[in-house]
């Protein structure tokens, strides 16, 4: 069952339409204890709600990662039990973070399929304000993992300009705390050897990744309550 405070809605049909996959795989991935059962409405017919969205988004990221269905399964085992839908998002955001870099050249027909839902004109011209996209001529230039962010905050009530703001705050922040943590591992291993450095540069990165943003969901989380409650 759902987490969510929103009641679930959608059909198994309706489910498979919004999440782009097929109603058999749906099915496929619920007897593999995948995703939760769905609550049983009248006439016991099943709805399903943002958790399962969210949950077949973080399935389609790990696959798209090249996980393996054992991968995928020991993962999602890993995970509570009571994740939100908002918290599986952001499970889904650190596994793309990951992706190595990918910009390719497409045709307007190409984007629109990659984007994985319909985008009309206005659509394709925030993209581009955003920096998702770049134009050339009658193609664009694209990287998957903006293009899955940025088709995301195309839903987002905020104005270009609040995004274009945040992007700039985040940005700015983000390569602060990169250069400040970099000089500091740069003093720690500055005797050692060309190997050694290598080595503690590989086995830091995720671990300071993850405590990036440990500290900076925390941190969010508690401004955003103390604003509720102001």
């Amino acid at each position: 069952m759902t987490t969510d405070t929103e009641q679930p809605t959608l059909t198994i049909d309706e489910l498979a339409a919004r999440s782009g996959v097929s109603v058999r795989t749906v099915r496929f991935y619920s007897t593999r204890g995948l995703l939760p059962p769905p609550v049983l409405g009248p006439r016991r017919v099943g709805r399903y709600g943002r958790e399962h969205l969210a949950r077949l988004a973080l399935i389609e990221e790990l696959q798209r990662q090249g996980m393996t269905l054992a991968g995928i399964e020991r993962y999602l085992e890993q995970l509570p039990a009571d994740l939100s839908a908002d918290d599986l998002a952001i499970h889904r955001a650190v596994v793309a973070s990951w992706a190595p870099d990918s910009v390719e050249t497409v045709s307007l027909e190409e984007l629109r399929r990659r984007a994985g839902r319909a985008l009309d004109d206005d659509d394709v011209e925030r993209l581009v304000a955003m920096g998702v996209v770049t134009r050339e001529d009658d193609s664009f230039r694209v990287d998957s993992g903006l293009l899955r962010l940025g088709v995301q905050l195309l839903g987002v009530p905020l104005s270009q300009e609040s995004i274009l703001a945040a992007r700039t705050v985040l940005i700015g922040h983000a390569r602060a705390a990169a250069h400040e943590l970099s000089q500091l591992l740069r003093g720690e291993t500055s005797e050692r050897a060309a190997q050694d450095v290598r080595s503690l540069s590989a086995h830091m990165q995720p671990i300071v990744v993850q405590a990036l943003l440990t500290a900076f969901q925390r941190s969010l989380r508690a401004e955003l309550r103390a604003w509720v409650e102001r």
